[in-house]
């Protein structure tokens, strides 16, 4: 049997369906995780994990599969799942599920649509991460790192050289394009650096909700402005139809010779012909590639050996505590539910 608390005098309302019916809310009874990734032992589920889980809710069975056999042997019991990927086919072999939780911000590793019986919720705990991989990308150009690293390989003291190259955020303009959790996140911290920033988003009504984050808040009609006299530009979109090639060779010759692009949305944004052009014909400063059109980003892709290029494996919101935080933000939604907050 789920277990309840009973909400006295008032329906509970929150942001998760299945914590909430009619006065009672709904407490998992069975939490099964399946957080199994290859290639970051920071994206998967330990026995830390587990302790947190189970100290959180004591009274809820926790259980941890690490192969997909696992899983779907234990998913007819489960009515919270916490997991990276989940097949729409699945949901024949689930008829208590009342909640799917996962850690990723994308939601193309979800095929599953949400209803009112069942919870779909993503992780937005990773703006603040990943601010921190773009602002070091971004002092990773302008204070001249690459080039202070070959010098010092020559023993150059090479001072003229290396404080032409520079330049500071103080002032500097910044546009991220994809202004929800983690774009916004991005344009605080850069507030914080001087920067003036400005976010490109779909609806930008009510530019006051975003005072925090940016000196303004564009939509489309706004692009081109805000790309002519842009410094840096940030790409923190989604991966869907409407997203692909949105950055492309027209959106390229906006901007300034001197700019900085950087992509930690998805790959599909870019065109990376476009982009590789733009580059070489030094329309383009430089790029911090974090995601690609296709992954991983093969051996014979002319952006390996570009040296405006920055390239990291998909791994901006990489840090040891990625699930920590995952499971606190996923505890602290519960709880929040419970106490009618």
């Amino acid at each position: 049997m789920t277990k309840v608390i009973k909400k006295d005098k008032f329906v509970v309302r929150g942001i998760s369906s299945y914590l909430r019916k009619e006065g009672l809310l709904l407490i998992p009874d069975f939490i099964l995780v399946y957080l199994k990734q290859p290639h970051v032992r920071a994206w998967n589920f330990q026995d830390r994990h587990r302790q947190f889980l189970q100290i959180r809710f004591p009274n809820t069975r926790i259980e941890a599969c690490f192969n997909s056999k696992d899983f779907l042997e234990l998913l007819p019991e489960a009515d919270c799942v916490l997991v990276w990927h989940f097949k729409n086919e699945w949901l024949e072999n689930a008829p208590l599920l009342k909640c799917i939780a996962t850690p990723s911000a994308g939601q193309e590793w979800i095929e599953v649509e949400p209803t009112e019986s069942l919870r779909v919720s993503f992780g937005g705990f990773h703006g603040p991460i990943m601010a921190e991989s773009v602002i070091g990308a971004m002092l990773y150009f302008i204070k001249a790192f690459p080039q202070s690293l070959e010098f010092q390989k020559q023993k150059k003291w090479a001072r003229v050289k290396l404080t032409d190259r520079m330049a500071s955020l103080q002032g500097s303009h910044a546009v991220v394009w994809g202004f929800g959790k983690i774009g916004q996140a991005i344009g605080e911290r850069l507030m914080a650096l001087g920067c003036r920033v400005t976010g490109i988003k779909r609806d930008a009504s009510q530019p006051e909700r975003f005072k925090h984050s940016a000196q303004a808040v564009v939509d489309a009609k706004g692009l081109t402005g805000a790309l002519e006299s842009a410094d840096h530009l940030i790409l923190a979109l989604p991966g869907t139809d409407e997203t692909t090639h949105l950055l492309n060779r027209d959106v390229l010759m906006k901007l300034p010779s001197s700019c900085y692009l950087y992509n930690v949305g998805r790959g599909n944004a870019c065109n990376e012909a476009d982009l590789l052009d733009a580059l070489n014909d030094e329309r383009l400063a430089g790029a911090y590639l974090d995601v690609f059109e296709t992954e991983p980003l093969p051996e014979t892709s002319p952006l390996w050996e570009n040296e405006k290029v920055l390239i990291q494996p998909h791994i901006s919101a990489a840090v040891p505590k990625y699930l920590d935080w995952f499971l606190e933000e996923f505890a602290d939604r519960v709880e929040s539910d419970a106490n009618g907050s």
